[in-house]
């Protein structure tokens, strides 16, 4: 800063009015002094400046998500990125891939920028210690999955109701034999998920076949393979039904690969995905919106932020049944 001031022939104080946009300079003396920041190639520090002004807001806010890779994910991203804009803030991003100890890590990193606020993808175990960086004034809202041991704004979608409309959809075309496909069975929303998933069955007194149940597909290629397993059974599910976007995309890849098994196998799955409407059959999803749970949660945390001490709020929001063809094949007659 004192360079830029002996370039524009000004004090320091012009300076700092010019660079943190308050008023009281003179228009002509405020675009000198960009000029030399410009051709100095200037940058305030904003880590100092946080230490300066302790004790007031940062205008930093962080999210940890699963897996920024992940379709979902991202869009959720996006949408926290939009929120935060309007609130004149920065958005640091992390993934956790569902690890506890790199969730800590990566949060523990955003608190030591002195965030205003963390939104949290939780990952499987206790999440005691955010309730430290609460007391310390760091505002939580968790998006997704709810967080064990802490109190906090939590935006879910109604998981369980969502699976089991998916699957009552096939036993009402005749589907007996209905393979799952599933994320790891410690993911909240995918436990949910597959409760919907038995609840179906349960409903029509009918006990799903453990044979057609895999677990623990962390990738699109898991899920190729196991979809793959499944259909070549001796005797092999009439219909699947997947647990995410990706394990989705995975079964897309191993039923698609000929027309015999997609004009025969039935599929719906949880999640929207790029190109679902395009392929034939176009795939049949349960939708949720990450747009929308994302612009949620930053509106929580914005509003926490801002000062509202109401107690913990949960906000459930609904899916709802694409039907586009994949889910609509009927089981082969014996």
């Amino acid at each position: 800063m004192r360079d830029v001031a002996a370039a524009a022939g000004v004090s320091l104080m012009t300076v700092s009015r010019v660079v943190n946009g308050e008023p009281g300079v003179q228009p002509e003396t405020a675009a000198r002094v960009e000029r030399a920041i410009r051709r100095l190639g200037y940058q305030r520090n904003d880590m100092a400046r946080q230490l300066r002004r302790k004790g007031q807001l940062t205008e930093t806010i962080g999210l940890l998500v699963d897996d920024l890779a992940n379709p979902f994910f991202a869009a959720l991203t996006r949408a926290v990125e939009d929120a935060a804009r309007l609130h004149d803030c920065v958005v640091l991003i992390g993934s956790s891939n569902d690890s506890l100890a790199r969730e800590k890590e990566v949060v523990s990193a955003f608190c030591a920028r002195r965030v205003d606020g963390l939104i949290v993808v939780p990952v499987a175990g206790s999440h005691r210690f955010l309730k430290e960086q609460q007391d310390l004034g760091v505002k939580v809202v968790c998006v997704d999955r709810p967080a064990d041991n802490l109190d906090a704004d939590t935006v879910l979608v109604d998981n369980r109701r969502g699976a089991y409309q998916a699957v009552r959809h096939l036993l009402d075309q005749g589907h007996r034999r209905i393979g799952y496909l599933g994320d790891r069975e410690d993911i909240w929303a995918i436990r949910e998920r597959f409760e919907g998933f038995t609840e179906a069955f349960a409903a029509d007194g009918l006990v799903p076949d453990p044979a057609l149940i895999r677990h623990g597909l962390r990738s699109r290629a898991d899920a190729t393979r196991a979809a793959e397993e499944l259909i070549g059974l001796a005797s092999p599910p009439t219909a699947l039904f997947a647990s995410n976007d990706l394990v989705t995309m995975g079964t897309v890849d191993a039923l698609y690969s000929s027309s015999r098994q997609r004009e025969a196998v039935a599929l719906v799955g949880f999640d929207e995905f790029a190109l679902a409407d395009k392929l034939t059959p176009p795939v049949t999803v349960v939708a949720q919106d990450p747009t929308t749970i994302g612009a949620t949660a930053a509106q929580l945390l914005f509003g926490r932020i801002a000062g509202d001490t109401s107690p913990a709020r949960e906000v459930v929001l609904l899916t709802r049944l694409v039907i586009r063809g994949s889910g609509e094949i009927a089981p082969a007659v014996s």
